[in-house]
């Protein structure tokens, strides 16, 4: 079972209010936390002020970490960022747990239990400590904490338990994906060496290197960013995703024309040929690639095999493209464009029902307003596009 551990910095005056939304989070909500850690942040900083560095000594500050199962973290980042984003100095950090001790195990309700009693997270002393809450009153002797400690055993369900999101969350799967959208040297040079191999595995009619372009698969972060950004209602991801495919796309057709025109190419050769024709098969093939691929992505799996998904609907086709422009087969060249017209498509729109399926939505109720039209549109222009390319297909075809 994949584990996160949520590290939370905040003014130390907050510490009640923190402790306050975590009982609330276990007992109300239905999060399992794990484990909950406590301790002050102190030290010299360094910080710049009108271009010079100056000196600050933090000593009111605390860093509490809470381990909890990878699906229900969304939910306590939510829970923070809304409780506590307008302070001055807060911050959160979500790391990943290759394995922690003691073992968890998954019970029959779904909920999780521990192989082992675990030692105390927060110390008795640190609990029974004696502070005096914002507004002027005596905390208990016991503490929030201890009642947080207490209530990690209680395996009781309540009312009103979140259901839980078989993903990560939200904020890793933005990171993630928003990160392959930069338009970078080393995205064009990936580019350009996954559409070298891929023409020649497809002039070669040699499968393997074909899929060892695949696995390069410089076009998937930008495809499966732009259905994200869909989901979200993010405009600027959107932008950002459409600029880097855009200039992918067309760095791997001009390569690729520049092969065609270089070299001999055989348009009877099979893997050329069956890049040049479109059916429903190629359909499903990709409505299949681009769930495969968001999928992925929510879960968390290799980038490696999420990219075999998403590419072999993609760059073939593309470099098939440019390869019989290249050599003068205009007409066999249009079945190979329409292929990827109908693979870009598909992709995206299996992508943003994948995204949608798994919940994928902002957290703010304007913002999933916002993006709920964005969604809605999108699908419909999606479906458009898609009913457009077949019927011009089918006009082809006769």
């Amino acid at each position: 079972m994949a584990l996160r551990l949520i590290e939370t910095i905040l003014p130390e005056n907050e510490r009640e209010n923190l402790e306050r939304l975590l009982r609330d989070e276990e007992q109300v909500k239905g999060i399992r936390i794990l484990g909950v850690w406590v301790q002050p942040v102190m030290g010299v900083w360094e910080y710049p002020v009108a271009g010079v560095w100056q000196k600050r000594f933090f000593e009111n500050q605390i860093v509490v970490k809470v381990l909890l199962q990878t699906e229900q973290s969304e939910g306590l980042l939510d829970s923070l960022e809304e409780r506590f984003s307008e302070l001055d100095g807060f911050r959160v950090n979500v790391f990943n747990v290759e394995a922690s001790l003691p073992r968890v195990s998954p019970e029959k309700d779904g909920q999780v239990q521990l192989r082992k009693k675990p030692p105390v997270p927060v110390s008795e002393a640190s609990m029974d400590e004696e502070r005096t809450p914002p507004d002027g009153g005596k905390k208990p002797a016991n503490g929030a904490m201890k009642l947080l400690a207490e209530g990690l055993k209680n395996e009781k369900s309540a009312e009103g338990r979140v259901k839980t999101k078989t993903r990560i969350s939200r904020e890793e799967l933005y990171t993630e994906i928003s990160d392959t959208t930069r338009l970078t040297s080393v995205y064009v040079v990936t580019v350009v060496l996954s559409s070298i191999v891929a023409a020649i595995g497809i002039l070669n009619n040699n499968v393997a290197v074909i899929i060892g372009a695949m696995v390069i698969a410089p076009l998937l972060g930008p495809n499966v960013a732009l259905s994200l950004a869909t989901t979200l209602g993010d405009s600027d991801l959107a932008k950002k995703a459409l600029f880097t495919n855009l200039i992918g796309i067309v760095a791997s057709v001009i390569l690729s024309v520049a092969l065609g025109y270089l070299l001999h190419v055989d348009p009877s050769i099979p893997e050329i040929h069956i890049r040049t024709q479109v059916g429903l098969v190629e359909v499903a093939l990709a409505l299949a690639s681009g769930c495969a691929g968001a999928l992925a992505f929510t879960t968390g799996a290799s980038a490696v095999l999420i990219g075999v998904m998403v590419a072999v609907a993609l760059l073939p086709p593309l470099v098939t493209f440019g390869l019989l422009l290249g050599s003068g087969y205009t007409s066999l060249a249009e079945g190979a464009l329409l292929l990827f017209l109908v693979n870009f498509i598909c992709v995206n729109l299996a992508g943003v029902a994948t995204f949608l399926a798994q919940g994928v939505i902002p957290r703010a109720k304007w913002e999933a307003a916002r993006a709920e039209s964005a969604t809605v549109v999108s699908i419909i222009l999606w479906i458009w596009l898609l009913a457009f390319v077949v019927v011009f297909l089918l006009i082809r075809g006769l």
